[in-house]
């Protein structure tokens, strides 16, 4: 039975789709891809014919008709989304409107651009003694944020933070941050763009990142990210210890016994 495959794309780079969500690409009959954030190159995987969506000139029940009207034809749909759509992907209202016209649908994850940017600087965002947990979240912008989840509420954690959506405010992320609880001299990363040919990278700490961000004149498609991870202090993690035992691996000195 014809259905809709929600595919997560990646964060840029046109080979970090993942397997099962090429494949469900390039059998697509309909392609909706997100042309405001999704890399176009892509849409090469698509094959010969394929009637392809630019879902940004569109609104809601646009994009529900056309995916209704593909699986009505009994057509393989694809809903190609940025990065994962798990995260800000706005899935969820898409999802509802499909079950009330009962439209098959199944979701294929993709790699989050906060996966992305870590990635590209090399860096673990739960390093050992430093930090243990992220906070994934965003700035209240058109989209309002709970009280409850506001930067300088979650600054208070002094963890590890990936910021979306929030690169055009960062004088104000900057300042909520130190409000709330991170020191000013917390190391900060901007990554622009994560993984796509364009990437930038922006480092500096909370006193300057908002200065170091304008020079490099960016203002959107970029994640922030704030915390002791991207500073000089890291400890070895107990599990590649030489005398860590677990249930694959006897430690070396119970070895020497």
């Amino acid at each position: 039975m014809s259905k809709v495959h929600f595919v997560g794309a990646g964060p840029g780079d046109v080979e970090l789709i993942t397997l099962k969500g090429y494949k469900q690409l390039s059998e697509a009959d309909v392609v909706i891809y997100a042309g405001s954030l999704v890399n176009p190159d892509l849409l090469n995987y698509c094959k010969e014919g394929a009637e392809i969506h630019d879902s940004a000139s569109m609104h809601l029940m646009e994009i529900i008709d056309v995916m209704e009207a593909g699986v009505k034809a009994g057509k393989d749909v694809v809903r190609l989304q940025t990065g994962d759509f798990s995260i800000y992907g706005s899935i969820r209202e898409q999802i509802e409107e499909m079950k009330k016209r009962d439209i098959e649908f199944d979701c294929t994850p993709g790699v989050s651009s906060f996966l992305g940017a870590a990635s590209s600087i090399g860096a673990e965002y739960t390093v050992p003694e430093v930090s243990q947990s992220l906070i994934i979240t965003r700035m209240a912008g058109r989209t309002p944020v709970p009280d409850r989840e506001s930067l300088k509420s979650y600054a208070q954690h002094r963890t590890s933070m990936a910021i979306f959506l929030s690169v055009q405010g960062i004088e104000k992320v900057v300042s909520e941050l130190i409000e709330g609880g991170y020191p000013p001299e917390t190391p900060v990363a901007v990554i622009y763009k994560a993984t796509w040919p364009d990437e930038k990278k922006v480092f500096g700490d909370l006193t300057n990142i908002a200065e170091k961000v304008k020079e490099a004149k960016i203002r959107k498609t970029a994640l922030i990210l704030v915390g002791d991870f991207l500073g000089q202090e890291f400890y070895y993690s107990k599990l590649y210890h030489a005398d860590f035992q677990h249930e694959f691996r006897r430690g070396k000195s119970s070895h020497a016994k």
